[in-house]
């Protein structure tokens, strides 16, 4: 069962508005499933989207930001819960130690990092939880021949290659994620 799922994307809106639209409708899917919504915390962009639009269903909402953002004043205070880690390595690790699943939606160097960091923590056995790109309008179709290119060329392994789950649209990540078999063997997280 998931309770949590950690969602990672831009703090950019993009240039075409159904990257935004694709961001609300994860956060209203989220409330709808009563599962909370673990992100990074911030009050821009995408990021704000799918939080804003969790609360508004009345989901539970839980934004993990360093310091150093906060300074920034981009921190959204109006979250269920806000915790501030002291570096951006820790709010990595406490998303992830806090998710059952992790959903990516279109973003840049931030949204890519995170991803392939659980991509690699999986493949070292830290984590056994589904990764799913949420593939809004082809966005990350160049990034799936690069990863393909990089499975031809001996450097990724097939199987690696494999962890990744992909959807186009929100609902389709559902149905994606309710038969990933982790999610029957795995504790949920309750949100603290």
């Amino acid at each position: 069962m998931i309770r949590n799922i950690a969602v990672f994307c831009s703090s950019a809106n993009g240039f075409s508005p159904v990257y935004r639209s694709a961001a609300e409708q994860l956060g209203c899917a989220l409330a709808d499933r009563n599962i909370g919504l673990i992100y990074g915390g911030a009050n821009v962009g995408l990021m704000q989207a799918v939080a804003d639009a969790s609360l508004a269903a009345n989901g539970r909402v839980v934004g993990v930001i360093p310091e150093v953002l906060v300074d920034l004043e981009v921190a959204h205070h109006g979250v269920t819960e806000l915790h501030i880690t002291s570096t951006m390595h820790t709010r990595k690790a406490l998303i992830g130690e806090k998710a059952d699943a992790f959903i990516v939606l279109p973003g840049g160097f931030g949204t890519f990092e995170e991803l392939f960091e659980v991509l690699a923590w999986h493949t070292l056995k830290l984590h056994t939880k589904p990764i799913l790109l949420l593939n809004i309008n082809g966005f990350y179709d160049k990034l799936f021949a690069f990863l393909d290119h990089c499975v031809a060329e001996g450097m990724l392994k097939q199987k690696n290659r494999e962890l990744i789950l992909v959807a186009d649209t929100v609902e389709e990540a559902f149905v994606k994620l309710n038969f990933h078999p982790a999610i029957h063997n795995s504790h949920s997280k309750e949100l603290s």
